[in-house]
Parts: C-alpha cells; sequence; structure tokens
C-alpha cells in the first residue's frame, strides 16, 4: 500500500473546518449570551445559556414554520419522486420518436435554476391565485426538481436487464405490472437520492418561498429566520439559536441518508 501524503489530510481537515465552522459557531452562539458574544465573540458558552432554545422552542411561531417547512418539503418530495420515476421509465424504456429531445430538454432544465425564471413564474403563480399559499410554493419546486431526478433515474433503469422484462412477459406481466413489480423494487437507491435531494432542497429553499410568501403564518423556516432576525436584531444569542434549530433537521436528515445518496448517485453513473 502507498504511503499517503500527510499535505491530502491537512488540506482535507482545513476544509472540513471551514465547512463545520459556521455551523458549530452558531448552535454554540445560542448557548451564550448577548454580553458573551459581545465580549469574546470566539469564545466557548461560559455558563451555558439554555434560554435562547427554550425560548424558541417554546414558540407557536417557530412550530408554524416547522409545519409549513415539512408540508412544503414531504409534497415536494412525493411530486418529484412520482412524476420524475415515471417519466424516467418511459424515457429509459421506451422507443420513440423525439425520445432523445425529450431527455435533453429534461436535461437542459439543470442550466436554468429559479433565479433565472422568478419573475414570469411570479406572474404564472399570481394568475393561478397561488401566491401567500403553499401550493405556490410546492408546484413550482417540483417542476424544478424534476429535471435532477430525471438525469439521476433514467441510468437505473436502463439498467434493469431486458431479459427480466421478457420473463415478466412470459409470465403474462405487463408494462404496468413490470413497472410496480420490478422497476420500483430495483431502483429503490436511485428514488431514495432523489427523495433526500428534493427534500432537502425543498426545506433549504428561500428565493421562492421569498417571492410567492407574504404572511407569516405561512412562512417557511428559511423566511422565518429573516424574520426573526429583523425582529430581535438586538438580541444576537436567540437569532443564533432561532437559527441553529431551523437548520438542525435538514443536517441530520442529510447526514443520516449520506450513503444512500453516495450509492444511489454511484449506480447512476455505473447505469
Amino acid at each position: 500500500m502507498r504511503d499517503r501524503n500527510p499535505a491530502v489530510y491537512a488540506a482535507a481537515l482545513a476544509l472540513v473546518g471551514l465547512m463545520l465552522g459556521p455551523v458549530v459557531y452558531i448552535i454554540l452562539g445560542g448557548f451564550r449570551t448577548n454580553s458573551q458574544i459581545t465580549t469574546d465573540p470566539a469564545g466557548l458558552p461560559s455558563p451555558w445559556e439554555l434560554g435562547n432554545y427554550t425560548s424558541v422552542l417554546t414558540s407557536d411561531t417557530f412550530w408554524r414554520q416547522v409545519g409549513n417547512s415539512t408540508i412544503a418539503a414531504a409534497a415536494t418530495t412525493l411530486g418529484v419522486v412520482t412524476l420524475g420515476v415515471m417519466a424516467s421509465y418511459v424515457l429509459a424504456r421506451y422507443r420513440f420518436r423525439g425520445r432523445g429531445a425529450m431527455y435533453a430538454l429534461f436535461a437542459a432544465g439543470l442550466m436554468f435554476p429559479v433565479t433565472v425564471a422568478i419573475t414570469p413564474l411570479y406572474l404564472l403563480v399570481k394568475n393561478l391565485g397561488l401566491v401567500n399559499t403553499l401550493p405556490g410554493v410546492i408546484l413550482p419546486q417540483i417542476a424544478f426538481g424534476l429535471p435532477t431526478t430525471i438525469i439521476i433515474l433514467v441510468p437505473f433503469l436502463r439498467a434493469i436487464p431486458r431479459e427480466i422484462e421478457e420473463a415478466a412477459a412470459i409470465d403474462r406481466c405487463g408494462r404496468l405490472g413490470f413497472f410496480w413489480r420490478m422497476v420500483l423494487p430495483l431502483s429503490v437507491p436511485g428514488l431514495i437520492t432523489t427523495g433526500i435531494l428534493a427534500f432537502v432542497g425543498s426545506w433549504n429553499s428561500y428565493l421562492l418561498p421569498l417571492f410567492i410568501l407574504n404572511d407569516q403564518d405561512t412562512f417557511t423556516l428559511p423566511l422565518g429566520v429573516q424574520a426573526f432576525s429583523s425582529q430581535y436584531s438586538v438580541d444576537t444569542a436567540r437569532v443564533l439559536a432561532f437559527t441553529s434549530l431551523s437548520m438542525i433537521p435538514a443536517l441530520l436528515f442529510f447526514s443520516l441518508f449520506e450513503r444512500r445518496i453516495v450509492g444511489g448517485l454511484t449506480g447512476a453513473v455505473k447505469g
């Protein structure tokens, strides 16, 4: 086995420290008082102050925004995975004129972030009467999540051997039966990967809810953090506690399913 270069490990540790440093600072900052942050911004809590977190956790506004974010993320994930796997199945397993152009169209969707289309998207949502509603956020998020989902799932579905489909046809299993009984179970790693990416992307979404939602009763957590920091701008410790509680669910969700994500993307590349 070749010797490992210590410089590589040092660079990796430095990079990890740069990424985790702000997160650790925000979480620890919530356990401090404003005077501690002012006198020693980089210090540790001494003593540890739990009141910042308890005041946020006992707030009805925080839990209402958690519920809004959960509904938006869950509905977006369900829509992206359901529509994505059906479209990917057609593109991967059926031969028809324009299939390549349709796949290229979905691939081109990766080059157009929501920032580019935010103004016409807002006008469309407004004409549909969905401004200041969660469906006005969920539907565009599903649309913008489909390109990534299809790019990941199509290689999974193409990699399923034709012999399995032929054997299923011999056993009088139709295309829909093959889809439900064989395709979905075999593509579980890809479905999990795309579901996690859709959930985390929706949970952290800020720009689209900023344009669509204008009432604190419908705010998601990213907007709630902004509103809270504006309302309690002089209470830095409490703002840090609110921010850390808002990002912890996404961090835990992503950390628990990290291997699933890597496995799904690896399978997509192999396919």
